[in-house]
Formats: C-alpha cells, sequence, structure tokens
C-alpha cells in the first residue's frame, strides 16, 4: 500500500484482510498504523524495541497503550517505568511536548471498540520517525534533508538513565560520563561484543565468584562490603525491620550466600537478592544527602585491605567520576567548540538524551538567506528566520561580542539544551566556526508577548488567552525550578522573553542570563542583571540570588498582561503613585479590580480570574523572597486547587511613594 502497510488480502474481495504489517509494527510506527488495543479482537499492538543495533529480533522494550488506556514504556513486558498520563483531547497529559509544529498531528481514539493511538502528518511530504530505540526511549523525529540529518523533536524517558535497567546487571549508570554505563567494582562485561552493538541486557559479570555459591547456601566469611555513594538503589530491595544499624544489616545479608548487596539509611534496612538493576549515580556523588549508599558483596580478593577496613574509603573513587550535571554539560559544549574550530564537524550531537544537531554555518547561512530576515535582537546580537525545507522554518540566534558570545551560549546550551517542556522554546541546534556563536530554535510565528501588549500593530489578547499565557509561563518556570534534575533560574523574565506559537501557547525564551544550581545548592551569586522594572530586590542590592528572582520577574509580568500596558508607562517627574503594581496592591484593598484590565478588553474579562491574578502578581513582588510563592504554587493559585490570601502592600512600594493616599494591611 502506498502508506507502507504491507497487505495479504483476498484476490476475489479486497476488503477481506488476511493479514497486514500495520497490526504488527517492530520498533517504528508509521503514518496511518494504530498502537494499542482492539477490543473485539483482543489484539494489541505496540513497539518491540530490536535485540540490537543491527538485528532485528526483538529487545528488551515496548511501546503501547495500557488497559487503563495511557501510553507506556514498558521493560520485559512486564515493569512500567514510564507512563503518559491520561489523553486530554490534544496530548497526554505528562506528554505535553507532543504538540509543536515540527510534531505530527497525534490522535486518541477511545470506542467500544478500540482504544487506540495514531498520528497523520502535517505535510505529506515531511519524513517522520516515530519509533522506540534499542535503549528503550520512545522518540519522535524529522528528517531535514538540507542537513541530512535527522532532528529528534520529542523523547521519553528524557534521561536515558531513567530507561530502566538501560545498563543491565550490576552496572551503574552516569548521565553525564563517557561510556553512560560502566560495571560495578569487581565486574566486568558480559558480552563485550553485544555491548558494543547497543545490547547491555547481559550487563556485567563478577571477576572473582563469592566463596559460598557452590556450598549450599552457606554463609561466604570471606565475602566483603564495597561502598558506592549518592546511588538510586537497585529494584526490589527487601526491607529488613529486625536490622536496626547498619552493622546487623550487614550481618543479615552477609549470613545468605544469594545476597548481592545492603543498604541501610533513613529507610532503615534493604538487602539485595540476585542480580542488581537500575543502579544510577545521581547527579552529585559528593553530597550524602543526594541519594543513597550502597554496599555491594564482592569476594575480599577484590578488595584491598584499606578498603575492606574502612568502608568509606570506596566513595571518593566513584564521585571523583561524577561533578555536577551542569558542569558536565558546560564541557561537552567546550569541547564541541573546540573540535568546531579544528575543522571537524559533527552530523548530529545528542545532549543528555536529547537530540540536538551541529549545524555547519554554511547550512544556516543559507537557510537564513545570508542572515537578511532579521526577526528582532537586543545586546546579545540578533535573531534571523532560517527555512531548512518548506514545512520547517527556524529562528537563528547570533551571539555578538567574543566574550559575552561564549558566555550567553554556553548558559543557554547547557540550560534549555538540556530540557523539555511544552512551555519552554525548543533548542533545534547550534554551530561555532571561528568566533560565530548561533544557536537555532523553532520558530514563533506570533513572535513575543510584548508585542501584543504593547504595540498598535498587535493582536488584543482577550483575556481567556492572557489568562492561559500566565498560566503556561507559570508552568514553565515551576519546571526549570523544580521540575528538573538542577533547578535553573531564568534571570530574565519579561514580556519579550515569552514567545507564542501558532496556537499562543506561551513559551519562555532568551536563557542568556540563566544560572544552573545542583540541588545541593539553593542560591548564587551573579555578576550579570536583568531587565530593569523586573529586577527583584535583593538582586539590585548584590546579594546572592535564588529561584524567588524569576518569581518576582513574572509578578511584574503579571501586572502588565492585565494592564497591557508598561508598569512605569504612567510614571513621570519621579511621581510613582501611577505606578500600576501598587494601584493594583491598593484597589485589591479597596475591591476596585476592574478599572486595572486593560481597556482594549472593553470589561470582557473574568473578574474572579483578575482578581486572583492581581493577588498573586503582588505575593510573587513582596519585598522579603521567603514571602513570595514558589512557581509550583503560583501554578495551584492559577489553577484554582488553593485560594489566594489578601496579599500585603510590599513595603518597598509604599516607601517609593511615602505611602500617599494607601491603606495597608502590612504591619
Amino acid at each position: 500500500m502506498n502508506n507502507g502497510n504491507f497487505v495479504l488480502q483476498s484476490s476475489s474481495n479486497p476488503s477481506i484482510v488476511f493479514w497486514q504489517s500495520f497490526d504488527y509494527p517492530t520498533d517504528t510506527l508509521l503514518a496511518g498504523a494504530k498502537i494499542g488495543w482492539d477490543k473485539t479482537t483482543g489484539l494489541n499492538r505496540r513497539l518491540v524495541s530490536r535485540k540490537n543495533l543491527i538485528d532485528q529480533a526483538p529487545g528488551l522494550y515496548t511501546l503501547g497503550l495500557g488497559q487503563n488506556r495511557l501510553g507506556h514504556l514498558l521493560w520485559n513486558s512486564t515493569l512500567e517505568f514510564w507512563t503518559s498520563g491520561a489523553w486530554n483531547g490534544r496530548y497526554f497529559n505528562l506528554a505535553p511536548e507532543m504538540i509543536g509544529a515540527l510534531t505530527p498531528n497525534f490522535t486518541f481514539i477511545n470506542t467500544e471498540n478500540e482504544s487506540t493511538f495514531m498520528y497523520t502528518l502535517r505535510d505529506d511530504t515531511a519524513i517522520v520517525q516515530c519509533a522506540i530505540d534499542v535503549y528503550g526511549q520512545g522518540l519522535v523525529g524529522a528528517w531535514l534533508e538540507p542537513i541530512h540529518n535527522w532532528l529528534i523533536n520529542y523523547r521519553q524517558p528524557i534521561f536515558q538513565c531513567d530507561v530502566f535497567a538501560t545498563c543491565g546487571p550490576f552496572t551503574i549508570c552516569r548521565e553525564n560520563a563517557d561510556p553512560l554505563c560502566s560495571c560495578m567494582k569487581g565486574f566486568s562485561l558480559g558480552s563485550p561484543k553485544d555491548w558494543d552493538l547497543g545490547d547491555r541486557s547481559h550487563g556485567c559479570r563478577r571477576n572473582t565468584p563469592l566463596g559460598c555459591e557452590n556450598e549450599g547456601n552457606k554463609p561466604g566469611l570471606a565475602a566483603k562490603f564495597y561502598p558506592v555513594q549518592g546511588m538510586r538503589l537497585p529494584h526490589e530491595g527487601a526491607k529488613v525491620p529486625a536490622a536496626t544499624s547498619g552493622d546487623d544489616c550487614q550481618r543479615i545479608c552477609l549470613g545468605n550466600c544469594s545476597c548481592t548487596a545492603y543498604s541501610y539509611g533513613k529507610g532503615g534496612c534493604s538487602i539485595w537478592h540476585g542480580k542488581l538493576y537500575n543502579v544510577k549515580q545521581q547527579s552529585d556523588a559528593s553530597s550524602a544527602a543526594n541519594g543513597d549508599t550502597l554496599y555491594i558483596r564482592l569476594a575480599a580478593a577484590e578488595l584491598p585491605e584499606s578498603v575492606v577496613s574502612k568502608k568509606q574509603s570506596g566513595i571518593n573513587l566513584v564521585g571523583a567520576a561524577v561533578g555536577a550535571s551542569a558542569a558536565a554539560l558546560v564541557l561537552v559544549i567546550l569541547g564541541l567548540v573546540i573540535w568546531s574550530k579544528k575543522g571537524k564537524w559533527f552530523t548530529s550531537t545528542p545532549v543528555n538524551g536529547v537530540g540536538i544537531i551541529s549545524f555547519r554555518y554554511a547550512d544556516l547561512q543559507r537557510a537564513t538567506k545570508n542572515f537578511t530576515e532579521r526577526l528582532g535582537g537586543g545586546s546579545f546580537g540578533s535573531v534571523f528566520k532560517g527555512y531548512l525545507s518548506d514545512s520547517v522554518t527556524l529562528a537563528v540566534k547570533r551571539l555578538e561580542g567574543a566574550h559575552q558570545g561564549d558566555k550567553q551560549f554556553r548558559a543557554e546550551v547547557s540550560s534549555v539544551g538540556i530540557i523539555q517542556h511544552i512551555n519552554l522554546v525548543k533548542l533545534i541546534g547550534f554551530c561555532c566556526k571561528g568566533g560565530e556563536r548561533l544557536l537555532v530554535y523553532e520558530f514563533m510565528p506570533n513572535q513575543s508577548l510584548d508585542v501584543h501588549l504593547f504595540k498598535a500593530n498587535g493582536t488584543v489578547l482577550d483575556w481567556s488567552l492572557r489568562y492561559q499565557i500566565a498560566i503556561g509561563v507559570a508552568r514553565g518556570l515551576a519546571y526549570l525550578h523544580t521540575g528538573c534534575r538542577d533547578c535553573i533560574i531564568h534571570c530574565d523574565i519579561k514580556p519579550e522573553n515569552i514567545l507564542l506559537d501558532t496556537s499562543f501557547v506561551a513559551k519562555i525564551a532568551d536563557f542568556g542570563m540563566a544560572k544552573v544550581l545542583g540541588r545541593e545548592f539553593s542560591q548564587a551569586l551573579t555578576t550579570t542583571r536583568g531587565t530593569i522594572g523586573y529586577l527583584a530586590p535583593e538582586w539590585i542590592s548584590g546579594s546572592a540570588v535564588t529561584s524567588k528572582v524569576d518569581v518576582y520577574s513574572y509578578g511584574m509580568v503579571l501586572f502588565e498582561i492585565i494592564s497591557g500596558r508598561r508598569n512605569s508607562s504612567q510614571v513621570g517627574d519621579g511621581d510613582y503613585s501611577a505606578f500600576f503594581p501598587l494601584q493594583v496592591a491598593r484597589k485589591l484593598l479597596s475591591g476596585e479590580i476592574g478599572s486595572l484590565v486593560d481597556p482594549n478588553l472593553q470589561g470582557d474579562v473574568n473578574l474572579e480570574e483578575v482578581a486572583r491574578v492581581c493577588k498573586v502578581a503582588c505575593w510573587c513582588i513582596q519585598d522579603n523572597e521567603f514571602d513570595r510563592p514558589t512557581m509550583a504554587e503560583v501554578v495551584q493559585f492559577l489553577e484554582g486547587v488553593i485560594e489566594v490570601d489578601m496579599p500585603r502592600v510590599p513595603r518597598l512600594l509604599n516607601a517609593i511613594t511615602a505611602g500617599v493616599g494607601s491603606p495597608t494591611s502590612d504591619t
């Protein structure tokens, strides 16, 4: 068939189909094919990974729909390690990245006859890949003919180490290491040949057998334990409530020959029998609070006496190889810069499981028509529109200034380059050539929020759309602060850095000032500054910044979404009494919020939502950062999950106007 379906049908009656390949997909789903359940026949269509990079035999990972109508990834057809969430009419709730200009149109069908999932192409000439790879990650990509490469738009799980048992038994997965997988101490590759072909299911095996393995499960007195710190513990540990100390836990494990490891911590004693699966090094092994200590059972001959007598001596051996994830990623990027200067170009460079393309300068020069169609710019440089094909439009940011360009380049790739979220602009790739630093993003046809709020030629956004934009930006910031492996502080939230896609979905952009903090850190010192009018007081004073500086900036943006004007537009000659945030704080107390709304809306607003946004904005700009909500709380406020209390008038605003005519509840 023209759609790629191989069909065996009756020669006399083509409607009678004996067999079709669409009912038995391999590792790739074609447009028009379905995965899911046929409720009449019981047929379950699902994608199955390959055994390895060259063998088409079935592997260990499957992608399909469960009986609960949720998409999921399974290991060995039994263990679920990722789920999509419920379908909301446009996408699965836990996979909002499914929608976008560069992704196909996905459809979920749930009737009495079937519960299935499929996609159709936006452009019949597009070449799209929807598949599960040999390593257990589901992905959606598009072929870019001008650069002869795949652009991976979507991948789940985002990080390879979050795929269950991705390295096989008796291994440790380290997300930022090269190689990603390594054997535990005292173990070596079970099948180096298979390993090189991408089949890590055999994992690693012991160099030296334990002394009791052939003695009828008698205790192995010669066995010892090797500690590794900062671990995600193996799958299926058995709790031992009787063990009340680490020594008790060790003795219990040592007394059973099948016990291969133990851990003792806040959750008590856990021991493991047989193979150890799904062990992962957390982002910072030097932090005792980040992960647990796993004691691996080894033959005494595998351990030097110094390690046997002192459990902690092995910790640094593991931790030294693993730095903070952001720092490691920056080193990767610096390495790419060095390689590009030597004239060695990569066709594709995956960073932390998300495909980012290394473009040739000539390709971007051609795509942007020699950088002639300028979309905008600022102190960082300029943004140009580019075309890779009739169906793929790009935004190419050309950084300027040798030192500042390098700094912004590293900041953007090390932050937005390792994450994906529907409310964050997608970084497609980059280019380094000589002094040129270019970043390639998905194109946002509806420009930035400031165009529609402040400029006469912009579209007047109705209140419902403004409210959804406010929630979208809040979700994006909440993800940056708490949903990523590291906390990412954007440091420059303003309407100019909030882009709008075809459906006016808000996407946070411009990560040139972003700070990436490991989870063990809560604040950072920085010499860079955001934009006047959106800066938190503690930043202006030179104090260390936290994620609450983004909360403050977001609050200032909320005021502008309400009014449709710059907050400072009515301030003149040192008279701050008309400063819009102060007006909001006062009129909330007097109950006159209707007069605050953008007159272009002609009163067509939901006053309950307006009041909610006003309250949230005032809480966000409180002087003391500890009084401001987190962005996760802001999302709950705006979604109506949590009621918002009446905020205080910020002292700083009150002081600026000398408290003229201001009722205040601040004590």
